[in-house]
């Protein structure tokens, strides 16, 4: 490596870094005790910070757990209150002695009044930007007190909604900056809540400190990478500083005020930074320390993926392109929509987030989707996303409503984006930025106008707000923030709505025919897009998570309404099962079948999306997630449950695909390879019996190509004359020097099918291996042991397979279910 001096210029970012505050000179003031108190009230109780007023109401069992029975209806109270925060702590003579003392609040939700010792010192109105104060003239030696006084966000909201003439789709909820999802959504419940989310605390300095670290990745191959480091220094006092960066020492003469300084890093064979199935997220850590005459003053710590990233949107003869290409390849994405995992965001562990990621991971995932109507995830979030390769498509924070375009309001916004961009834009993972959630498509497909009545000059004023806000503001404050002058940014996710013909030759789309539409889950094969970044069908959660909530199984229970936001939710769902399955009447079964037949639509999806590959270039289905434990579009559940989808999903995602499907009365079999290499092995095609005869076989050597999809054979519909459709299967089998993939495929739907009751027998090979087999086909094979998590699920058995399957941990006791016993009610 060396370093080199230049004068100071911005390049294109196009490799990332990752903050970590130096924790020298800090008081972590969450450590302090705090109390709360209704504003109207004397009586105070102990808080815990980071919280929310909600939690810390129920851990003084002021409020019943919102999650459990019909709760939530019983604490819509407290969004109308004002909250008092305040803790009292102490200053030493040697803290008090710095010239600077700053508070920096990283979570303040939403409209917060701040005093230090009975001064008010500041206001906030966001719950997305970081907020800092100097408040050395504040303080004193020994005892001190900082009170938060937190107004109703929704008292606030209509406050500020009265004062337009005409009403703004959205309510309350749009004139605040804060989580939209809080104010309930169709898959969450509203619990408007406030509090001090994340860290609150003292920074000491005196001389100067690091403001801020760009770079600018000049240039990237395989020999070299060179970079530009740009860091922004505020000094009190002019003098000569140095400064440490990893191995290398240097000397910078500083003035008062903001310095910029730069140096040039040459890095020999650099190892790029790949997305999950690609290679490996490789990751280079580095240090910055600020001293002089021996005392360190400051000092940031941070790792960097060294990679370029771009988004190709090409004229074709169709309409237009829309993929991502990593290091110069093109990449099909393959993910799922990200929401925030609780409804209470402060009591999501750094374990949480690391764990849906590698949920993710074990997918086969490459991209997740923050969602626009949530929060900004966690930096222990995009941490994780850079070590396990998760690429991240990343929305800023607002959903399926308009929003005021009045001055405070925009700068408001503008400073939250200058905020974020410049905590995220250094994590190798981020790919790309978004403006927001199904708005372009809400206003012009969803019947606002005519809903609210809008005059002409109205609608004109609402829709030149909307192009301000996201075809101005934001966009040209990530320009200003980031050093990445190709910086990706999409306005809007759709570009099109899902009613237009359009959307399936441009852009990205979500399509929604199917679940909203009521369309068969056949459509999707018809209705594939460029990029198909939403899209869904609900299924209900693991049994033990509905028992955690209420222990009356009965769809007569309201707190099993409760717990399904959809207004006809689960009348969507049965309408579908009765199409597809026999539908259960016992509870436990329903819900089994319930999984499978989310599970079986979605990969409908996700196959004929993946089919279409390069025409279509990515798939993100809505959702991956739940933030309570609740019937939805969930993969996993509140609790991290895999359900069936999470399971199909994980074999649909896999590298290397074998796909068949039914096109003009001919099955054709497709090989997907997402793979830089070619893939060679043997091919095996059969048609088997449910008892395991195999009435016809073919055989053949295949080759597909590094990135390729192709069609393996074609099988003429005579194929099916003599054999009875509902009791044979056609299982495809490849096997490489390196893996052995499979396909099932069926030629009627589930109900058709005639199973036989199968005698499923389970081996153990050791305390966390099993081995599986059965006599005749076991469909949709089931096993669950109480907090035991197994490899694989949900899966069919032929006659006389072998599968062995890894278990999280041992258990004594495994229950094993497939479709058939679903049969007998």
């Amino acid at each position: 490596m060396k370093i080199k001096f230049e004068t100071i210029k911005i390049y294109t970012l196009l490799f990332i870094v990752h903050f970590s505050w130096s924790q020298q000179n800090i008081k972590n003031l969450a450590n302090e005790e705090w109390y709360f108190k209704n504003a109207k009230d004397s009586i105070k109780y102990k808080a815990s910070i980071p919280g929310t007023i909600h939690t810390d109401l129920l851990a003084n069992a002021l409020i019943p757990d919102p999650f459990l029975e019909t709760n939530e209806k019983k604490v819509q109270w407290v969004e109308n209150e004002d909250w008092i925060y305040e803790t009292d702590f102490y200053l030493s003579k040697k803290e008090k002695q710095f010239k600077n003392i700053d508070l920096e609040c990283f979570g303040l939700d939403t409209y917060a009044i701040l005093y230090v010792n009975g001064k008010e010192i500041s206001k906030t109105n966001n719950q997305f930007r970081k907020w800092t104060f100097s408040v050395q003239e504040y303080l004193k030696e020994g005892k001190n007190k900082i009170a938060i006084y937190f107004q109703s966000a929704v008292k606030n909201g209509k406050k500020e909604s009265e004062k337009l003439k005409y009403t703004l789709p959205g309510e309350e909820k749009i004139f605040t900056r804060k989580a939209q999802y809080q104010y309930g959504w169709d898959w969450g419940p509203r619990l408007v809540t406030c509090g001090i989310i994340d860290t609150i605390q003292l920074k000491f300095w005196n001389k100067s400190i690091i403001e801020n670290l760009q770079y600018d990745q000049k240039q990237l191959e395989d020999s070299f990478a060179e970079i530009e480091w740009i860091a922004d220094i505020i000094c009190e006092e002019e003098g000569t500083y140095h400064f440490q960066w990893n191995e290398n020492t240097f000397i910078k003469q500083l003035t008062k005020g903001e310095n910029k300084i730069n140096w040039t890093d040459t890095i020999h064979q650099p190892k790029k930074w790949w997305c999950n199935g690609l290679g490996e997220p490789n990751l280079y850590g580095f240090g910055l320390t600020l001293s002089q005459n021996g005392d360190i003053l400051d000092k940031k710590e941070l790792k960097i993926g060294l990679r370029t990233i771009e988004l190709v949107q090409e004229k074709d003869a169709i309409g237009s392109s829309f993929y991502f290409k990593i290091n110069g390849i093109p990449v099909f994405m393959k993910g799922a929509n990200y929401i925030p995992p609780d409804s209470f965001i402060s009591r999501v562990t750094d374990s949480i987030y690391q764990s849906i990621v590698i949920n993710a991971k074990k997918a086969n995932m490459n991209m997740l989707r923050v969602w626009g109507g949530g929060v900004y995830a966690s930096d222990s979030f995009y941490k994780a996303c850079d070590e396990n390769g998760i690429l991240v498509w990343q929305d800023f924070m607002f959903a399926c409503a308009m929003y005021p375009g009045d001055n405070s309001f925009l700068e408001n916004v503008k400073l939250e984006v200058i905020d974020q961009v410049n905590r995220l834009q250094h994590h190798p993972s981020i790919a790309l930025w978004c403006g927001n959630n199904e708005i372009n498509e809400g206003w012009h497909n969803w019947g606002w106008q005519k809903q609210y009545n809008y005059t002409k000059e109205e609608e004109n004023i609402i829709w030149n707000d909307y192009e301000k806000l996201f075809h101005e503001i934001i966009p040209n404050a990530i320009k200003e923030t980031v050093a990445n002058k190709q910086t990706i940014y999409w306005p809007s996710s759709p570009s099109i709505g899902w009613g237009k013909k359009e959307s399936l030759y441009q852009g990205d789309s979500h399509y929604w025919g199917v679940w909203w539409g009521k369309e068969p889950f056949e459509i999707y094969e018809k209705k594939v897009g460029r990029f198909m970044s939403e899209y869904g069908f609900q299924g209900m959660p693991a049994l033990s998570t509905i028992t955690s909530f209420t222990d009356k199984l009965s769809w007569k229970n309201e707190a099993i309404k409760t717990h399904q936001k959809h207004p006809v939710g689960y009348e969507t769902i049965k309408e579908y099962m009765e199409r597809d399955y026999h539908v259960p009447k016992d509870f436990d079964n329903y819900l089994y079948v319930s999984q499978l037949l989310q599970a079986r639509g979605m990969q409908i999806a996700i196959e004929a999306h993946r089919r279409a590959k390069p025409y279509c270039m990515g798939t993100l289905y809505w959702q991956l997630n739940d933030c309570w434990p609740v019937t939805s579009w969930s993969s996993t559940d509140y609790y991290g449950n895999w359900k069936a989808f999470h399971y199909q999903v994980k074999r649909s995602y896999e590298s290397l695909l074998l796909s068949v499907c039914k096109e003009n009365e001919k099955y054709v079999i497709y090989g997907i390879n997402d793979e830089v290499e070619t893939k060679k092995g043997n091919l095996k095609i059969q048609l088997i019996d449910f008892d395991g005869t195999i009435l016809w076989h073919k055989e053949e050597y295949i080759t597909i190509k590094e990135n390729q999809n192709k069609i393996i054979t074609v099988l003429d519909d005579s194929l099916l004359q003599k054999v009875n459709q509902e009791k044979v299967v056609l299982s495809v089998k490849l096997e490489t020097d390196k893996e052995k993939i499979t396909s099932n495929y069926y030629f009627v739907k589930p109900k058709k099918l005639k199973l036989k009751k199968p005698t499923i027998i389970i081996k153990r090979q050791n305390e966390t291996t099993i081995e599986i087999t059965t006599n005749t086909l076991a469909k949709d094979v089931f096993l669950f042991s109480e907090g035991v998590h197994f490899e694989e699920n949900y899966f069919d058995l032929l006659p006389h397979e072998k599968r062995i399957i890894h278990l999280s941990s041992p258990t004594e006791n495994i229950i094993v279910k497939s479709l058939f016993d679903t049969l007998k009610n």
